[in-house]
């Protein structure tokens, strides 16, 4: 697990970052995504998605999103908050509302996937990997809002 260090992979671009976790062997993942590793992986994660941001694809979008992370130490789970408005993009650790347009909720392993670009959005909610609540829509198209890679 040495080879993993957390804020060495938080700060690799999303394209380095992508082909680490696809390189990387899921058992090792899972032990770092379980543990204080995860936070900066995380923040790492969350705080570049404005950067990663398509304002040309938002149009008229303005949405709360709330990603909720579970497996997280303890059995807790993470939430992070991304915000649409005005063709802008920001995230948050503290969400900042109750009634977000959409929730999505996943294993760490799962999000670690979609956001690497390794797992198949559609697939992955059609198999109960990835839970949507509220606006199926938005999670629908919630993915070309950003320039991901692809790994």
């Amino acid at each position: 697990m040495s080879e993993l260090d957390p804020a060495a992979l938080a700060a690799l671009d999303p394209h380095q970052f992508a082909q680490m976790i696809k390189s990387t062997p899921e058992s090792q993942l899972k032990e770092l995504m379980a543990g204080p590793g995860r936070g900066p992986i995380l923040d790492g994660i969350f705080t570049r998605l404005p950067q990663l941001f398509r304002a040309d694809r938002a149009g008229d979008t303005n949405a709360v999103i709330h990603w909720n992370l579970t497996g997280g130490p303890g059995g807790s789970t993470d939430t992070y908050e991304v915000s649409i408005a005005h063709g802008a993009c920001s995230t948050t650790k503290e969400p900042t509302t109750d009634a977000p347009r959409l929730s999505l909720t996943l294993a760490p392993m799962d999000f670690l996937k979609l956001i690497s670009g390794s797992g198949n959005p559609m697939m992955m909610f059609m198999t109960g990997k990835v839970k949507a609540k509220g606006d199926l829509g938005l999670a629908a198209q919630a993915g070309n809002l950003f320039d991901m890679p692809r790994a």
